[in-house]
Parts: C-alpha cells; structure tokens; sequence
C-alpha cells in the first residue's frame, strides 16, 4: 500500500514507552507496519512564529507534492511505450520511495539544522521553483519537437487525401513545367477500380464521371519540398532522440531532489505541529504507519484509544477539517488527539 501515516505523541515520564505500546497494539493485530521517524533538534524559535510557519508549511506541502507528481508523470509520458517502466526510474537518493521514507533521515548537508526553520523553508521554497520553471522550459522544448514530429509521421501513414505523397509519387509521374497541362492526382477506392478504368478516359472538363467515384487533390510536385519533407522527419527524429537521454537523466535527478525535500517538508510539519501541540521543552515521537488497507478504520481506533488522553475531544470524535482551531493548521487535515498527516507516494494517474 502508497499511503502512510505520520504522527507524533509526546513522551513524558508516565509514557516513555510509547513507541513500544503504539508498535505492540498495531502490528499485533497486523493493522500496520510502523518504523520510527527520527526528526534531529531543530531550532524552535518563537511560537508566534510557528503559528505562521504551520501555515505556510501547509502550502508549501501541497505545492511540493504537486511537482513531485509532475515531474513523476512527466517521466512516464516520455518514456511512452515504456511508462509501464517509469516507477523503476524514480528513486530517491538511489533507493526505492518506500524505501526512503521508512528509513528517513535528515539531510544535515542539504538542510542544516543550525539554522532557522523558517530559512530551511525558504531553502525548499526556492529549490523546488527553480525545478518547477526549469521542467516547464525543458518539457515545452521536448514537447514542440515531440508534437512537429507526430505531426509529419500522421502525414506520412493517414490518408490518400491527406498524408504526404512524398514515398508514393515520382518526378515522372508528372508533366511539368507546361503552359497548357497539367497534372492532378485521383485516388480511388479500390471497390471502384474497376469502374475507373471502364470510364476514366471519358472524362473531360466540366463533366461529372458517370458512376466512378474518386477524390481529386491538388498537389504541386516540387522536388525540394518532398525532399525537405523527408529531411525534416529526419531532423526532428534525431532531434527528440538527441534530447530524450539529457531529459529523462534531468528528470530522474531532480524528481529525487524533489521528493527527499517533500519528505522533508513533513517532517518540518510534525515538528512544528508537535511544538504547538504538546509544548515545551520538545519532547515527542515521531512515528510513521503503513496502513492495512482492509483495517483502516480499526487502525484509526486503535490510535485514537491510544492517545485519547491527549485531546479528549478530539479522541470522541472527529472535528471538522475547516474548524478554526487558534493556533494549528488543520485545514484539510483530519484532526485527530496526536499530530497526524498523510503521506501517498501512488505518484502515477494512469493504469
């Protein structure tokens, strides 16, 4: 299963073993796989400041998933009759997605914890735009050279009466160059073929066929244009293959930087919603749960009776997700008694 849970429970002196519990009571009952989720000390700053971060992060990790898929789906559309194969492509810090965020661990070269949260934000904000303009200027290059050439290759196999004719006709299938003639092209059904050679010679200006049936279509025979036809095809043809291996090698670079800085963004989110929830000093275990899928909803019970000390409220039942809540970001969060996000790593909207 794609979908993963991250949550966060205080730990204080009645409740040191809170990973022990959460672990025994979910994969006791095979509700979930879990694994801890080491987040480093960050700098906490002033609570003001959380309050504003939690909600910028939110944004933040909207946008970020948005070019992460973007980016995923991007590959599998150039790999075309291979996008079957796209996900094999994807890696993040040369391991599988799963992989990475079961094992996280935080980047300290790519987001020193020294500094700010608010800087470590900002760092991520400027990363992932820089990635976003660079993919639209890539993919509009790749994309117009892609288009021109499914442009020329529908010409050269749709219909008589519109594909090219270059492959089909010869300079001396033509009179050229001749006041008083001049040559037109008839395509015919080949139902009719017969009946176009009973009656074809009668035909003259300004008189109907009597029972053939055929197309007439205009076309001037020039040899430069067919032969720049053929080396256009040609040229376009080099051209998308020459770009395809820079591209899809820039795609798999810059999809793993793009995900490792997603996953980073919710681990900034457990922490600062952890900081508003439970206090200080920062005391807390970040966890992350890998869902049945068959057990969900048992699973969400089992936590909710697990924690329910910490929000008695929110343990009841669940508050509305557009509640105003002074102090935490729960817009389109479910809200739960512990710190909760999603995390789906199903990048892919095709089959």
């Amino acid at each position: 299963m794609s979908e993963y849970w991250l949550i966060s429970a205080p730990v204080d002196k009645s409740n040191q073993q809170i990973w022990e519990r959460m672990n025994t009571v979910t994969e006791k009952a095979s509700l979930s796989n879990n694994f801890k989720f080491p987040i480093p000390e960050l700098k906490v700053g002033t609570l003001d400041s959380l309050v504003g971060l939690s909600d910028e992060l939110g944004k933040l990790d909207t946008f970020v998933e948005g070019i992460v898929k973007k980016l995923a789906q991007y590959t599998a559309d150039i790999m075309e009759d291979s996008k079957d194969k796209a996900q094999e492509n994807l890696l993040a810090n040369g391991v599988d997605l799963h992989r990475y965020v079961t094992h996280f661990q935080w980047d300290m070269a790519k987001y020193p914890i020294k500094q700010s949260l608010q800087y470590i934000t900002e760092v991520i904000t400027k990363q992932i735009s820089q990635i976003d303009t660079d993919l639209k200027s890539r993919a509009m290059t790749y994309n117009n050279t892609k288009g021109n050439l499914q442009n020329l290759e529908r010409k050269a196999v749709g219909s008589l009466l519109t594909r090219t004719l270059a492959d089909i006709v010869n300079k001396e299938d033509f009179v050229l160059d001749s006041e008083y003639l001049t040559t037109l092209l008839a395509f015919v059904p080949k139902s009719n073929y017969g009946s176009w050679q009973k009656t074809y010679e009668s035909l003259s200006d300004m008189v109907v066929p009597r029972s053939t049936k055929f197309m007439v279509r205009e076309f001037n025979y020039s040899e430069e244009e067919l032969h720049a036809e053929k080396e256009e095809m040609t040229r376009l043809s080099a051209d998308k293959k020459q770009q395809y291996g820079p591209l899809l090698r820039w795609l798999k670079v810059n999809f793993s930087e793009a995900y490792i800085a997603w996953i980073h963004i919710k681990a900034l989110r457990v922490f600062v919603e952890s900081v508003l929830r439970y206090g200080l000093p920062v005391n807390f275990q970040a966890m992350l749960l890998q869902p049945n899928k068959k057990t969900m909803k048992r699973l969400r019970d089992v936590l909710n009776a697990l924690f329910k000390h910490l929000d008695e409220v929110a343990a009841a039942s669940t508050v509305d997700a557009n509640m105003d809540i002074p102090g935490l970001n729960v817009s389109q969060q479910d809200y739960y008694a512990y710190v909760y996000f999603k995390i789906d790593i199903d990048l892919f909207n095709f089959k």
